[in-house]
Parts: structure tokens; C-alpha cells; sequence
């Protein structure tokens, strides 16, 4: 297996100035964080008429643990379409330290297909993810300095507040807490509990913002609760959208690094897709479109979380155009996974398994002939797929009439993409576009989300208790039915089960909570067990991540 770390010590990489020259921004206008990375202010490049690139949306099908390599496929991808004499740019999320210390590891790609400088990257990069927690923090502070000061009968009711704590790490002991408690001085005790950061409302708020004042404005509209007479409550009624704002503005600046190939790559915000609306800022999306030919951007997990949320949430903002063509990564290892082979059995040949595990592909491949774009299925190479396996999913992919390609950007960089880029040309220039949203705002709250559980999970229906009925309800009496619903379940599965595999038919999707997102413009729909602060696995990452006594650091994937 091929050590991520080893090839990018082997590449040279090139300052800054030179990424930005091939994008045409001058060196005066880069702020930079060492040599090889700088934030871009993006007033001067979105001036003016818009410079339509074409924008290229990468998603997957549902992954197994260790994901299906959508991160390295869209950097591959960008590289490849560099070599065929496109002006290309990869478009990325920033990544969470909550799985680079858990599960998943980093996220800045692998093999030779990734960006830099990784480490950096995979760290602290340049603090956009900490303004975000700042900034989601102040809120919670100022909401409880208001409580101990009103007391029971002012602004809020203590009992209502929604608006909990964030941190951009794995803690499971911190999904509820109760605060306030030693007496009067230490506030109103209450029970309350944290989030991760790439989940909170301020980093869905971060990417759906066109500039810094509809930032402000959005930030402005945030609930937070219920006054005592049960009318909702806003962060700008604690005047806390400045401030918030303040610890923002910087961050709002996309971040310019680069591929071990020299392709550039603007990597800017990070929400989470099984749990938020999972795509990098419409900022840096757009700032890209104007500076490339081509923008290579991804979606978090499959096309049932990451690309039916860019779908309907990302593309209503209007901030961004729909993709001109979509990329449907798939393994054969996730393929024998959901065809009923055990995880730690994947690596082994399973030919029938392949062909069983199809169905879950086959529904991502219904799920985006939904939305009307044309797209084409990467067949993400690792190092233990056979010649049998790979065969049998081209035939299978090919016999249903769906473009597809093999990828080995892994092992192979951009020039094992080149099939890929020159499909996803065609794609373009030869299938005919039609996009629709999946369901009109028109429809009531409750008819978004049996549209989503019908049409793109499979599902046969949606049951919830009276209660959170009632809370969606009134979600809708107070004025915001005509939002977009962002469903929060697991990536493991298309159905809220993680644990039915394959593609689950006759199942009933099961809402276990919603609440109000008015500041990022969505109401979020909780289904199953999903947890908006994960925990660490049995064994995190963090346990084999060090650094040597001369700053190197070690074990970071």
C-alpha cells in the first residue's frame, strides 16, 4: 500500500505566488500563512460580470468506515483535467479534527492525488474552523450572561433555549451537560450539551453566505429560543450578529493551497453531510468559477446525504449555478460490503458480492437521473481490486447504459484520471442537462421530508411521535415552512438504520427530531440515532499521531 505521508515529503511544492499567478491573482493580494498557503479576499475577483466556469460535483455511494475516496478522486480528478490543458481548480472542504483524530483520519486526499501542505492542512490550516467556534461560543455566552441578568421573566424562557456549545472534537461525555449549577453566581443551571463544530448552525451560515453582510444578516436571524410569552427569539435580539460577525471576517476569505501535481485548490469550510448540508462555501465555489475553466468541488458521503443537500440547499441560495456534471465514486470494496460480505473480508475477491452489492449503486445512480444532471460513475481503484471484480461492475455499469470510468488517481495522480477527465467531458458536451429541484418550497415541511424518505432513500414511509410532529408544525406556523429540509441520519446506510445495507426497500424512515436553522435557511430533520457530536472509536487515530523531536509530525493518514 502505497504511504500517503512518504509521497508528499518526496514532492516538492511551490510557493504560493506561483499557484496564484496560474489563476491570475497578483502576490499583493494574498494573505499568507507561511509559504504555501494564503488566504484570497474575494471582493476583487467577484466584481463584475460573472465568468461562468463549468462545475464539475463529485459525490459516492454509501461508504463504508473508512470512506470511498471522494477527496482524492475530486483532487485527482482537477490534476487530470490540468493535464488535458483545462484551467482547473479543486474546490474542498476544510477538514474537522474530529475525524482526523477519530475514525476517517484526515481528509486531503491520498496516494498521489492529494493537496498540500497536508499536515497544515489537516490541523489547524489557517483557524478558520476555531473563528467558527468563536463565533458559535459568543452566542451561547451571551445567552446565558442574558438569563442570569433577566432571570426567569425576561427575554427568554431558560427552558426553551436551542442554541447549544460547540468544539471541533470527538467527545461523546458532552452530548448533554448541565450548567449553571454552585449558586447564584455561576448563571441560571439548566441542561444544555455540545455539538461539533462542522455541525453547527455558524458553519452552515459560513458556507451559504454570499459576502460578509449577508453573513451578518444571517447570523442576525439565528433562534435561539422562546421568550416567556412563546414568541421565538433571535441572536440579533442580543445584539450579538457584530460581534459575531467581527470574529468572522477574516475567516471568510477562502484559503489557496495546492496538489502535489501544482493543480491549485481553494479550500474553504467544512460541514459535516450526514448531520449539516456538507459542501465547501459558495464563496470559494464562486470565486472559483470565475478564476477556472473547470471547478472540481465534492459533497460529503452519498449522493442520499451530500449531493441531494447541494441539490436543494447549496444551488437554492442562487450563489452557485447547478453542476454542469456530477462524479459517482464507488469501490468495489463498498459494493462486496453492501452485497453481504463482512468489512474486514472486503480486500478478498467476491465477484458475486460485487454484483449484489450493485442495488445501493443503482440507487445513487437513480438518485442523481432525478436531479437531471448528467454524470459518469469513477470506479475508485485500491491496490487488492482484481481484473474479475473490476470487469464485472464496468459490465454491469456499461449493460445499464451509465458512463463510467476507472480511476487510479491513488496510485497514478492525474495522469490516472485522464479516462475520468475525458469522460466527464463528454458528459458535458454530449448529455443533455435538465436540472429540477427534488420538491418545491411550496410543499409543506412534512412533504419535504417524505419526498427526500420516498424518492431518494427508498423509502415506503416516514413515522415520527405526535410531539415532534407538533414541533415541526410549529416551525411551520411561525413562518419558515417555505424552507428547505436538511436531514441529519447515518452515511452507513440509505435508510436511517446503519445497519441495513444494500438497498433497503419496504422500510419506514423514522424522525426523531427537527429544529430550527433560520440563520443558514434550513430546518434540520433528525432520523434514527444520528449524534451531532460523535464519538471516538475503540481505537482513534490520535492514539498513532505524533511528532518527533524534530517537528515532524507523524502518523497523521
Amino acid at each position: 500500500m502505497v504511504n500517503d505521508m512518504d509521497i508528499a515529503k518526496k514532492v516538492k511544492i511551490k510557493p504560493i505566488e506561483v499557484i496564484a499567478k496560474k489563476l491570475g491573482i497578483e502576490a499583493i493580494d494574498l494573505e499568507k500563512y507561511g509559504m504555501y498557503k494564503a488566504k484570497v479576499s474575494p471582493e476583487k475577483i467577484l466584481k463584475g460580470e460573472d465568468k461562468k466556469g463549468k462545475l464539475i460535483m463529485v459525490t459516492a455511494m454509501t461508504p463504508t468506515p473508512a470512506g470511498e475516496g471522494k477527496t482524492t478522486t475530486s483532487i485527482g480528478l482537477a490534476d487530470a483535467l490540468s493535464g488535458l490543458g483545462k484551467k482547473a481548480v479543486a474546490a474542498l472542504r476544510e477538514p474537522s479534527l474530529g475525524p482526523v483524530f477519530g475514525m476517517k483520519g484526515g481528509a486531503t486526499g491520498g496516494g498521489y492525488a492529494q493537496v498540500a501542505p497536508r499536515e497544515e492542512i489537516n490541523l489547524h490550516f489557517t483557524g478558520d474552523i476555531h473563528a467558527i467556534t468563536a463565533a458559535h461560543n459568543l452566542l451561547a455566552a451571551m445567552v446565558d450572561n442574558r438569563l442570569h441578568f433577566d432571570g426567569a421573566c425576561g427575554l427568554l424562557d431558560s427552558r426553551t433555549v436551542a442554541w447549544k456549545r460547540v468544539m471541533d472534537m470527538d467527545d461523546r461525555v458532552l452530548r448533554e451537560v448541565v450548567i449553571g449549577i454552585g449558586g447564584p453566581l455561576r448563571g441560571i443551571a439548566r441542561e444544555t450539551g455540545f455539538d461539533i463544530t462542522a455541525a453547527s448552525e455558524i458553519m452552515a451560515i459560513f458556507c451559504l453566505a454570499e459576502n460578509l453582510k449577508d453573513l451578518k444578516e444571517r447570523l442576525g436571524n439565528i433562534f435561539i429560543g422562546y421568550s416567556p410569552d412563546k414568541k421565538p427569539v433571535f441572536a440579533r435580539e442580543l445584539k450579538a450578529e457584530g460581534s459575531m460577525a467581527a470574529l468572522l471576517k477574516d475567516a471568510l476569505k477562502p484559503n489557496l493551497v495546492q496538489t502535489l501535481e501544482g493543480t491549485p485548490a481553494i479550500i474553504h469550510g467544512g460541514p459535516f453531510a450526514n448531520i449539516a448540508h456538507g459542501t465547501n462555501s459558495v464563496i470559494a465555489t464562486r470565486m472559483a468559477l470565475r478564476l477556472a475553466d473547470v471547478v472540481v468541488t465534492e459533497t460529503g458521503f452519498g449522493s442520499d446525504l451530500g449531493a441531494e443537500k447541494f441539490f436543494d440547499i447549496v444551488v437554492r441560495t442562487g450563489h452557485i449555478p447547478p453542476p454542469d456534471a456530477c462524479v459517482l465514486v464507488a469501490t468495489l470494496r463498498a459494493l462486496k460490503l453492501h452485497g453481504g460480505v463482512r468489512l474486514d473480508k472486503v480486500i478478498q475477491e467476491n465477484v458475486e458480492a460485487v454484483e449484489k452489492g450493485f442495488a445501493n449503486l443503482q440507487k445513487h445512480i437513480e438518485n442523481l437521473r432525478i436531479f437531471g444532471i448528467p454524470f459518469v460513475v469513477a470506479l475508485n481503484r485500491f491496490p487488492s481490486d482484481t481484473e474479475a471484480e473490476i470487469k464485472k461492475c464496468l459490465d454491469i455499469c456499461r449493460k445499464g447504459k451509465v458512463r463510467v470510468a476507472l480511476s487510479e488517481v491513488y496510485t497514478k495522480g492525474g495522469m490516472g484520471g485522464k479516462e475520468l477527465a475525458q469522460e466527464v467531458l463528454k458528459a458535458i458536451e454530449e448529455d443533455g442537462s435538465s436540472f429540477q429541484f427534488l420538491y418545491p418550497l411550496e410543499m409543506t415541511l412534512l412533504e419535504k421530508i417524505e419526498a427526500i424518505g420516498k424518492k431518494i432513500y427508498g423509502a415506503a414511509s416516514v413515522a415520527m411521535e405526535g410531539k415532534i410532529k407538533r414541533k415541526i408544525l410549529r416551525i411551520e406556523r411561525e413562518g419558515f415552512g417555505n424552507l428547505p429540509v436538511c436531514i441529519a441520519k447515518t452515511q452507513y446506510s440509505l435508510s436511517d438504520d446503519d445497519e441495513a445495507l444494500g438497498r433497503p426497500r419496504d422500510f419506514t424512515l423514522i424522525v426523531t427530531d427537527a429544529s430550527l436553522s433560520s440563520g443558514a435557511g434550513f430546518v434540520v430533520v433528525y432520523c434514527g440515532d444520528i449524534m451531532t457530536m460523535p464519538g471516538l472509536p475503540k481505537v482513534p487515530a490520535a492514539e498513532r499521531i505524533d511528532v518527533t523531536d524534530d517537528e515532524e509530525i507523524t502518523g497523521l493518514s
